[in-house]
């Protein structure tokens, strides 16, 4: 029979789950990283996880949305304070590039390449990946709908086109460290000037 666990209690085991999974992810990644590990380093039993989460892969994905969706307030923030109508397409491009770098730099979605993103997915109920995406084009069409974007843009074509810099980021080496900073830029500004 389960431990009761106090609301308190709760809190803190998931809270330790999420950080150790952190840590887990940017150490391993997705396919190396184990319940077992997990469990070891938050000092519970195995069994107690299944209390919190049903699989190690929804555990992960709860731990990758929270570092995206605190760069998605840095960029709502980094929205809210551009005006577009003082600024030029190349200022946006400045904010959006600043947003690219801090991504790069997360050490959680640093590690996240096409195969491991294939990997978590495909062990996700197809709801949750859908609930994700439809949120991920709600924030985009929330952004856009600040802009003075053409009016035949279309919104989901450029969300992709975003969502392909945001790939470029993880494959800095094969586009050329030399190269890279002014590559990620251009990208960005040719597509707001498409948009724009």
């Amino acid at each position: 029979m389960p431990k009761s666990y106090s609301e308190q209690e709760k809190e803190h085991i998931k809270k330790r789950l999420k950080e150790e999974a952190a840590k887990c992810l940017a150490q391993f990644g997705i396919r190396k990283t184990t319940v077992d590990e997990i469990v070891k380093r938050v000092k519970i039993p195995k069994g107690t996880f299944y209390l919190f989460y049903k699989s190690k892969e929804l555990l992960l994905f709860d731990v990758i949305l929270e570092q995206h969706d605190a760069i998605e307030q840095q960029m709502m923030i980094a929205f809210s304070d551009f005006d577009l109508s003082s600024g030029s397409t190349e200022q946006l491009a400045n904010v959006l590039f600043e947003v690219f770098k801090i991504m790069e730099q997360n050490p959680i979605l640093k590690i996240l390449n096409s195969d491991e993103i294939e990997v978590l997915a495909r062990k996700l109920p197809g709801d949750i990946l859908a609930n994700h995406l439809e949120h991920d084009q709600s924030m985009v069409e929330e952004i856009f709908s600040r802009l003075p974007v053409k009016p035949q843009i279309d919104i989901n074509s450029c969300t992709a086109a975003f969502r392909a810099i945001y790939f470029a980021t993880l494959h800095r080496e094969g586009i050329g460290e030399q190269h890279y900073d002014l590559s990620l830029r251009l990208l960005i500004q040719g597509l707001l000037i498409q948009m724009f």
